[in-house]
């Protein structure tokens, strides 16, 4: 088991617009690709960490199902549109993804 994180940062005063706008991506895109409430997490900075970042975190079994999903995630127009209404929240060069393995 892997989760895959992909990070953000909200530009000043935007965060509880991106957190919005991540919500609504989970339910309306994120479930299309099997991102579902159970394999899914919204997290937020607070001590030690950029306030300002925004994190999900997706629990997947594999790399092939991750790049399965990054496939047909790549199909959707609604996460085409969505991308162009999150881009003035969002801090340029920010976005990134972290693979990490589930060890316990």
């Amino acid at each position: 088991m892997l989760i895959a994180r992909w990070s953000i940062d909200a530009r000043f005063g935007y965060k509880p617009v991106v957190l919005d706008m991540m919500r609504r991506w989970m339910a309306e895109v994120g479930s299309q690709i099997g991102w579902t409430q159970d394999r899914a997490r919204l997290l937020t900075g607070s001590v030690g960490a950029h306030e300002s970042t925004v994190q999900s975190e997706i629990r997947v079994r594999d790399l092939a199902e991750l790049g399965a999903a990054w496939d047909k995630l790549a199909t959707i127009e609604a996460h085409a549109r969505w991308g162009k209404e999150m881009e003035p929240y969002v801090v340029s060069g920010s976005p990134h993804w972290e693979i990490f393995r589930i060890i316990e």
